[in-house]
């Protein structure tokens, strides 16, 4: 399965890659990410969430790193997930930041019945990169991750049943 996804972000070249070599940083925008354990300057180990709550886990190889441009690696023999992927920073037309391109390749747990069952669950890449990517901007471009209540931790929060008017004919809950 392969994905890739772009975005712009208003932010130079330099910002964006140091804020993604740091791997520490990525479970604050990578919403499957539970952590990355660096082991050297070449290695690191990643734990993410599953479908169904199964925990997955790989040690990554960096294979590429171009300063300010190209982050590259791929998953080592045991991965529960095998995957490749690379990161590519680019001055974006007229000083406008950065164009982030994410390409990700990877071996879903049982083929493509498992992509499915994970598209199901809403644990799917391709369906979390784009996501991922929109949080990545908002730290980036201005300090944090906008929620609302339709969205508290990723997820959609239960709608509030509608509340009958008080004897004034205003909602209850706008009292």
């Amino acid at each position: 399965m392969q994905v890739t996804k772009a975005i712009t972000v208003n932010r130079p070249p330099e910002e964006v890659y140091h804020y993604w070599r740091d791997f520490q940083h990525l479970p604050q925008f990578l919403s499957h990410l539970q952590s990355v354990q660096v082991t050297d300057d070449r290695h690191s180990h990643w734990v993410t969430q599953g479908p169904a709550g199964r925990m997955i886990e790989w040690d990554a190889e960096l294979i590429e790193d171009h300063p300010n441009e190209l982050i590259a690696w791929c998953s080592m023999e045991d991965a529960d997930v095998p995957n490749s992927g690379r990161v590519q920073f680019r001055p974006a037309p007229d000083g406008r930041g950065t164009e982030l391109v994410v390409a990700l390749d990877y071996d879903p747990p049982a083929g493509r019945l498992g992509s499915t069952i994970a598209k199901l669950f809403g644990k799917e890449p391709g369906q979390q990169v784009g996501g991922d990517l929109r949080r990545l901007k908002q730290i980036l471009e201005t300090g944090e991750v906008v929620r609302s209540e339709g969205t508290l931790d990723g997820n959609f929060a239960p709608q509030r049943p509608a509340q009958p008017p008080d004897v004034r004919g205003r909602h209850a809950a706008a009292a």
